[in-house]
């Protein structure tokens, strides 16, 4: 269910309106069929209950963050920071409303990265706001710190960076401090 959660952390992460299917929130296993009533009894196990806890959280983060909505329909709404890392199969981009930022990063593949740097706009540091890998969400709980300190050091175009520990198969979102 990793991918699942980082699939539907890039959904709603990215600019456009969401949209999910009937029952995506149980992690069902099986495509949905009209014939049959969703699946309830999959809230029972953890790893399904830990889905639904993951979107309650990304909505709640959503609302709650008017970068992730606001400027949708505008270009200066999102800012890839990095689109290019084909070895290492990480994404990480911008979401903007004004002066309100975060930052989101994607591991893609099911090997942690330790110590990736990572440009930032601002310096000062960050805080985590969401790790799909988290226990509560039936993650793994690869253990990231909740604060990165931003470093004078270029990377991807800005002149700060973090040098952070990405969990497998997950997204991570920070603001900054």
């Amino acid at each position: 269910r990793a991918n699942l959660r980082l699939l539907l952390a890039y959904q709603y992460l990215r600019p456009g309106k969401k949209l999910l299917f009937m029952g995506t929130e149980l992690a069902n296993p099986n495509e949905w069929d009209h014939e049959q009533c969703l699946p309830w009894h999959l809230e029972q196990d953890e790893g399904h209950a830990g889905v639904g806890r993951c979107l309650a959280a990304l909505g709640a983060l959503y609302l709650a963050r008017p970068c992730l909505w606001r400027e949708d329909h505008e270009p200066s709404g999102f800012r890839w920071i990095d689109c290019h890392d084909h070895e290492r199969a990480v994404l990480s981009f911008q979401r903007r409303a004004g002066a309100e930022h975060l930052v989101v990063v994607l591991n893609l593949t099911p090997e942690p990265r330790k110590e990736y740097r990572l440009g930032v706009p601002s310096a000062g540091g960050y805080r985590l706001l969401l790790n799909t890998d988290a226990e509560a969400f039936g993650g793994g709980g690869f253990p990231i710190p909740d604060a990165a300190p931003s470093e004078p050091v270029s990377a991807h175009g800005h002149n700060q960076s973090l040098l952070l520990d990405l969990p497998p198969l997950a997204a991570i979102v920070l603001q900054p401090q």
